[in-house]
């Protein structure tokens, strides 16, 4: 008998729809025409021993304890899960062969072995286990995946790398937290002060932006115009260009290079007044921009906040609603923008089911060139999973809601625009000398919209495809980009007349507060915050702060913890959370150990690194934290209110960090880690 063991019963249920009929629904399991078995997890069915499995005495919080670091790790089953955990104990002693089909990423990979794991799988048994990746809950999709089965054994480093992040955020998370818990109470303060690997680096950057901007100290600047007319008797200008100080004006400059100096900015305005301008660069070019490429889940957080104001944690929930229960858009937590070239062959079903939505993606469908292979469609980009995208099913729209109707809107419009010439347009930089100053102009002229037809003048379209630093820039403070406007024929040593210079008055803004999407790029991007060359290149190459499947929660367990408060649409920094983050190490409350933890753990993913190589360090930079908080002494904490997620200050408020173990949004709810027992995997540690 063959048993195949999904992540949750609607994947269960989607896989069995394509295998032997007739069906026969037994309690927690599908029992197929030819014998076989379809059953499920519910998420993590088993959570780790809490500290006092290991000692009673770990029940009371104290100081001398610490750091805990179990000497064998222990699961056990969740008790909300222990009927179903039951059921799959007794199906995998009968079956002879298993199919391992949790959800192709890292935290799957490890869900489903975990339970072989538990329910004693061991020799050829588990050596001739299989691996099913399914993206796509749609017939065609699973289909494709039943056919080209994996060995699951091909995925036991990268099992291996989910566990050593498991049991690391379990340890730092739990025994920082003990130790800046006991340390806020002697203040005073009565609930939890929870600290993650992850969590608590995002917590530092509201408050240090909070900070920023409540000691910034606007200052005026000075830019010059020169006001241009191609002869002397021209009636009105033709275009302007802005001067470019030089380094002798380094000692009236910021260090952005804005001239703080009125005097010699009018100085220079007076001096190119009613002067020749000779014309020293002409260059054109022609520039092509294609289209942006299909989602991943933080791209589509971030254009589903800036277009309709939705948190991240609400896009993730809405995917999710389209991927399980309508199965019309493909594996919602991926991390990949790409889409492997094998998906070329389902464009033609996908685009008619585009067709069928609404009256725009209809025209889009009608428009687009399905001749066109954009750069999306890369099989070296694409990992376990591929970027987010419509299914070739199709849905009455009355059954979506409004919400459900953009987010879906959104992924369709984006894999259309696939089918889209570039937008086309010609860029001139002409660098002119008066009186013995540089002034440069940069115009801009339109040649084809190509894929941009589909957005305003404004487009929403930059939001998720630009350089992830615009989203924490005011588009005011971007000084460096020039005016687009339409300049004359001009030709090199030409000569030309500047009517007049023009002084103009700026004053430097302070950064905005984060918002969804500022925050969640600010995630994505977190290399521009950090300084080390080393550390900036191991944040970019890894994706930033979190995964796909933790951002959106951990962002929203930053609120319930009390931490984190909006206004607005504004996110700020409460009290409590400038307080912990005054009260901790920098090293705890900026990524860069979160860089080193995720270059560890790819090498581990790739058998590059073992899993004690990783883990004997970390508990070395353990317990000297743990020594340091001893001397913590958190300050401005209330102590008049206990926040009412921190009622439980027991195991589940310890088990604060499960968003930092790269847990999935049900973990983080149900409050607690998910780790696995001693598993074959360990063999390799």
């Amino acid at each position: 008998m063959i048993l195949y063991i999904a992540e949750k019963p609607s994947l269960g249920r989607a896989i069995a729809a394509l295998l032997p009929k007739p069906h026969k629904n037994g309690d927690g399991f599908i029992e197929l025409g030819n014998g076989d078995v379809v059953s499920w997890c519910i998420g993590h069915l088993l959570e780790p021993a809490e500290p006092e499995d290991y000692n009673s005495a770990f029940k009371k919080w104290q100081f001398e304890h610490l750091p805990i670091v179990p000497e064998l790790w222990q699961l056990k089953a969740r008790s909300s899960s222990a009927k179903q955990l039951s059921v799959l104990k007794k199906l995998i002693k009968q079956a002879d062969l298993l199919v391992h089909a949790g959800d192709p990423d890292r935290e799957g990979q490890l869900l489903v072995d975990e339970v072989f794991a538990y329910c004693g799988v061991k020799g050829d048994k588990l050596k001739q286990s299989k691996r099913l990746l399914i993206n796509d809950l749609n017939p065609a999709a699973i289909l494709r995946a039943l056919q080209n089965q994996k060995a699951n054994h091909d995925f036991v480093p990268l099992a291996t790398s989910a566990l050593a992040r498991s049991r690391a955020d379990w340890l730092y998370g739990l025994n920082m937290t003990r130790a800046y818990t006991l340390q806020g109470q002697k203040a005073g303060f009565q609930g939890v002060l929870s600290v993650g690997r992850v969590q608590t680096p995002v917590l530092g950057l509201v408050v240090r932006r909070d900070h920023e901007i409540a000691n910034f100290i606007s200052r005026p600047f000075y830019q010059v115009l020169a006001h241009l007319q191609l002869t002397e008797t021209d009636i009105r200008p033709q275009f302007s260009a802005k001067w470019l100080p030089s380094a002798a004006c380094e000692p009236y400059q910021d260090e952005e290079g804005r001239v703080l100096h009125p005097g010699l900015a009018n100085k220079v305005a007076r001096s190119i007044t009613a002067q020749p301008a000779l014309v020293t660069k002409l260059e054109q070019k022609n520039k092509k921009q294609y289209a942006p490429l299909p989602y991943n889940l933080s791209a589509l957080q971030i254009d589903a906040a800036k277009k309709y104001g939705m948190a991240a944690q609400q896009v993730l929930d809405l995917t999710q609603q389209l991927y399980e229960r309508y199965q019309l858009v493909t594996y919602p937590r991926s991390d990949c923008r790409y889409l492997p070239k094998e998906q070329l062959s389902a464009v033609p079903t996908i685009s008619r089911a585009l067709s069928s939505h609404n009256h725009q993606l209809a025209q889009m469908v009608a428009q687009a060139d399905f001749s066109l292979v954009s750069k999306a469609w890369d099989d070296k980009e694409v990992g376990a999973h591929h970027a987010i995208i419509p299914t070739e099913k199709t849905v009455d729209a009355s059954r979506l809601s409004a919400d459900l109707l953009k987010i879906y809107g959104l992924i369709a419009r984006q894999y259309l625009l696939q089918f889209f010439p570039p937008y086309c347009y010609g860029e001139t930089t002409v660098e002119l000398n008066i009186s013995g100053g540089l002034f440069r102009t940069i115009a801009k002229t339109e040649q084809q919209q190509g894929w941009k037809q589909w957005f305003g003048k404004h487009s929403e379209a930059t939001t998720a495809t630009q350089n992830a630093a615009e989203h924490t820039q005011k588009a005011g403070e971007r000084q460096n980009a020039e005016s687009e406007q339409l300049l004359p024929p001009l030709t090199i040593g030409q000569q030309l007349f500047c009517a007049r210079g023009e002084v103009i008055e700026k004053n430097t803004q302070p950064p905005e507060h984060f918002t969804d999407a500022t925050l969640l790029a600010a995630m994505t991007g977190i290399s521009r915050f950090v300084e080390d060359p080393a550390i900036k290149q191991i944040l970019r190459d890894t994706d930033g702060l979190g995964t796909e499947a933790t951002r959106a929660g951990i962002i929203e367990l930053l609120f319930k913890r009390g931490f984190l408060q909006r206004q607005g649409k504004q996110i700020l920094a409460t009290a409590t959370g400038k307080s912990l983050i005054a009260a901790l190490p920098q090293s705890a409350t900026k990524p860069d150990m979160t860089a080193q933890w995720e270059a560890a753990l790819l090498k581990i993913s790739q058998k590059e690194l073992s899993y004690q190589a990783f883990m004997q360090p970390l508990l070395l930079t353990l317990h000297d934290l743990i020594r340091n908080a001893k001397h913590a002494k958190p300050e401005g904490l209330p102590t008049d209110l206990k926040p009412k997620w921190q009622k439980r200050t027991s195991r589940r408020a310890v088990a604060s960090t499960a968003a930092d173990a790269g847990h999935k949004p049900v973990t983080v709810k149900a409050g607690r880690y998910k780790k696995r027992p001693q598993t074959t995997t360990d063999k390799n540690q």
